[in-house]
């Protein structure tokens, strides 16, 4: 499976969340609201996940493998610092809000 596109939708300047990510799978598989967070000096990503009754959370997608957790993680990272250089340089995400 090759991650064929990444989009970051949201940055946040405030707090340990810093993007919302849409990622695409071989032209043919989207996965919205993977987040992108920092905490502890360390960048990581946090899959789109549910409340349980019981107040905890559970992802609704995941990677099977840390392999490919390791290349999906690095690739939504990678967008997210392209996306803070296009938004310091002045440019500005094409953002579509109706392609959830």
């Amino acid at each position: 499976m090759q991650i064929t596109d990444v989009k970051v939708r949201k940055l946040f300047d405030e707090g340990p969340m810093k993007a919302i990510v849409s990622v695409t799978f071989d032209g043919q598989l989207a996965v919205h609201d993977i987040k992108v967070i920092n905490a502890r000096e360390k960048y990581f990503i946090v899959m789109p996940s549910r409340k349980n009754p019981d107040d905890t959370y559970r992802d609704i997608v995941h990677p099977i493998n840390s392999q490919f957790r390791i290349a999906l993680e690095k690739a939504v990272i990678d967008a997210y610092y392209e996306a803070l250089e296009n938004e310091s340089a002045g440019g500005s995400e094409d953002e579509d809000p109706t392609e959830f």
